[in-house]
């Protein structure tokens, strides 16, 4: 297997020890905002950096880079994998984005989510979820926690549901079951792990319905039974979940109005225990 290329940033902090202090303020400089390589002009970064331009471009071919336009495709490139480095820039560092700019950003990721999935696709996920012999949830890093949530929540109308892998286990446990009966809810948010292909390719092979979640930058997976892509743009470092967790409650919701009286009684049940076990 062909060894994997070192991505800018580890370029950027291989070489610091070594550097002469402008170019150490550059590196320092583009270790806190790299996405202004892919945004600016050497010009233009030099002026950010308050270094020259020649020691920009000094500095990117000691980073192994032909040239300045090299440097800016491998951070674009870099880019697309959802670091939260590459979201900070310079500009934000001096002040803080007002909370009803963050507001604002989750109505517009609320509205361009939902404009995009519609009313039938939601009737269909939900009835699928309702029909399957088992549902699997399944997500990793900032996805492990939309995945555990949406299970928990679904719990309180399907039976059969398992949030994987659990502690202490292996996908493969639980890969072994899924049937083409089943439905597998995956979330693939930014920033993804290595295995998301080979995971898909295996779920496919059980021909389990694929229900994906993921952010506006992942391509349309036609082999997925529904792709819902959940905008997720923020006025600062971190991603915006909200539609995210709005969609979740959406599919939740949606399952417990067509199971009708099955998933009332259910709902009944819970709370009777609820009380007589007086757990809440």
């Amino acid at each position: 297997m062909a060894a994997k290329e070192r991505s800018f940033l580890a370029r950027v902090r291989e070489i610091l020890p070594e550097l002469h202090p402008a170019e150490r303020r550059l590196g320092d400089f583009l270790c806190d905002f790299p996405g202004e390589v892919a945004s600016y002009s050497a010009q233009e970064l030099a002026a950010l950096a308050h270094v020259s331009k020649a020691t920009v471009s000094r500095f990117v071919q000691r980073l192994g880079y032909e040239n300045y336009e090299e440097a800016r495709r491998h951070a674009r490139a870099d880019k697309q994998t959802g670091s939260r480095l590459f979201l900070a820039t310079a500009t934000d560092a001096d002040g803080r984005q007002s909370v009803a700019a963050h507001v604002a950003q989750g109505v517009a990721n609320l509205e361009a989510t939902f404009l995009a999935i519609g009313e039938a696709e939601i009737d269909a996920a939900a009835t699928a979820i309702l029909e399957a012999r088992k549902v699997w949830v399944i997500g990793f890093r900032a996805s492990h926690s939309f995945a555990t949530y949406l299970q928990w929540q679904l719990t309180q109308v399907i039976e059969n549901i398992a949030a994987i892998p659990g502690g202490g286990q292996t996908l493969g446990e639980h890969l072994v079951s899924i049937g083409p009966d089943d439905v597998v809810v995956l979330f693939g948010l930014r920033r993804r792990v290595a295995l998301m292909e080979q995971l898909m390719a295996q779920v496919e092979r059980t021909q389990a319905k694929l229900l994906y979640i993921t952010d506006e930058g992942v391509p349309l997976l036609s082999r997925a039974a529904w792709h819902f892509r959940c905008q997720t743009l923020a006025p600062g470092p971190l991603f915006n979940h909200v539609s995210v967790m709005a969609l979740c409650h959406l599919l939740t919701t949606r399952c417990i109005e067509t199971a009708g009286v099955a998933g009332r009684n259910r709902l009944r049940g819970i709370e009777a225990l609820n009380d007589t076990l007086e757990e809440l």
